[in-house]
């Protein structure tokens, strides 16, 4: 069986090998920002299990970014690991990641706007199109999806992992609503090549900021003053650059083309606005527009089902009162007002018959023109006390 849980210590060699694969800002392959990201990570479920505001933890990520960095970004926002496990083996095959405000007043998120200026002759009869670039700071605090990385052996799955890694973070994210803001902003990977250079960063951001692609990248994790200080305020005509860079904005890597074109279908939009770095584009959605944090709901689990009355699929989660969280995906049915599940299923989830789950039904996919009914419900989802868990087991909700 395939479950979604928090990321732990014991986690942090595989997520660095993982992070070696891909280019992701959010995953530098570095062990001590993976460590001080899981440790984040893990005070993070904690605090939204027990419905606790969250302080700022001197032990995490404040530790070592001062500055307007991405540590220092993250060391004032709730930030959830996820990762991808196969029960069976114990092996940890992906990773995704949730923030639940990103930058803020004083510091910004760092982009391009891109508009278009016309110009025409009236001696010649003729004009030119040219295409702007203007620096654009964002201090909105939007909630910010990123990290996404499955092994390649199971890409292809028949289960659709990598989908279950994204939309773990929209179905944490309804039930769990309260705690993430109104727009959700997706920073897509542009071409990056096996060497890790971009002709973008190459054709313009390296006239201003002297550093190799990587290199810049990397200095984001401790300071992002020196984008503020060194790219130039004034309207950049891209005309300037070579073609080839021309073509890179506000396209993404082939790596990522499925991954835009899910966002897509979610109402996730490309607004004008790419990367300073690499020229991939922003795209953003209003929370409560997309179809599966409103389908997203706090349920009370039936007796056990037999697998052959189950139909459709969803992804059910629990978090317990320690913050431990468990997501699957499962066919399912109701019954009256109750979720029935496999038992198998409701083992993994380590939930038994009156516990309350969160729920988002993924078959049939609740749609942009037809999202399913608003949840009941979105506060927290408690499973019913035990024995043996006498510490108020589950929970509460969050970002997905």
């Amino acid at each position: 069986m395939h479950i979604i849980r928090r990321a732990k210590i014991e986690d942090a060699d595989t997520l660095l090998k993982l992070a070696k694969m891909v280019h992701f800002i959010n995953l530098p392959p570095d062990r001590d920002i993976i460590m001080e990201k899981i440790l984040r990570s893990r005070e993070c479920f904690k605090h939204v299990a027990r419905g606790e505001p969250l302080e700022d933890d001197p032990r995490t990520l404040r530790r070592s970014g001062a500055g307007s960095g991405l540590k220092q970004s993250l060391s004032e926002s709730e930030l959830f690991v996820f990762v991808l496990e196969d029960t069976e083996t114990g092996s940890l095959l992906g990773s995704s990641q949730l923030v639940s405000s990103m930058g803020g007043p004083g510091n910004p998120n760092v982009g391009f706007k891109i508009s278009e200026r016309r110009f025409f002759s009236e001696s010649l009869h003729t004009g030119m199109t040219h295409t702007i670039a203007t620096l654009h700071l964002d201090e909105s605090s939007p909630t910010e999806i990123g990290g996404l990385i499955l092994q390649p052996a199971y890409r292809a799955h028949k289960e659709k992992l990598g989908r279950l890694l994204s939309f773990v973070r929209f179905h944490f994210m309804g039930v769990n609503r309260k705690n993430f803001a109104d727009h959700v902003l997706a920073e897509m990977m542009a071409p990056i090549s096996d060497a890790g250079d971009n002709l973008f960063w190459d054709a313009l951001g390296r006239r201003f900021i002297n550093l190799s692609y990587d290199e810049a990248d990397r200095f984001c994790q401790y300071s992002r003053e020196f984008m503020f200080s060194l790219l130039p305020r004034e309207d950049i005509y891209l005309s300037l650059l070579p073609p080839k860079a021309r073509q890179g904005v506000g396209q993404v890597g082939k790596d990522t083309v499925p991954a835009r074109k899910m966002l897509e279908k979610l109402g996730f939009k490309y607004q004008g606005v790419i990367d300073p770095f690499d020229g991939g584009p922003h795209l953003q959605a209003v929370t409560d527009e997309i179809p599966l944090v409103r389908a997203t709901e706090s349920i009370v689990l039936g007796k056990a089902a037999s697998p052959s009355a189950c139909k459709g699929m969803a992804i059910i989660s629990t978090l317990d009162n320690e913050g431990e969280y468990v997501a699957l995906q499962s066919p399912f049915v109701r019954k009256g007002g109750s979720l029935c599940l496999p038992r198998e299923v409701m083992a993994a989830l380590h939930a038994d018959e009156g516990d309350e789950v969160a729920c988002t039904v993924i078959n049939p996919m609740p749609t942009l023109d037809a999202p399913a009914e608003p949840p009941k419900t979105r506060s927290t989802h408690k499973k019913k006390p035990t024995a043996k868990k006498t510490a108020k087991t589950t929970r509460r909700k969050k970002t997905g």
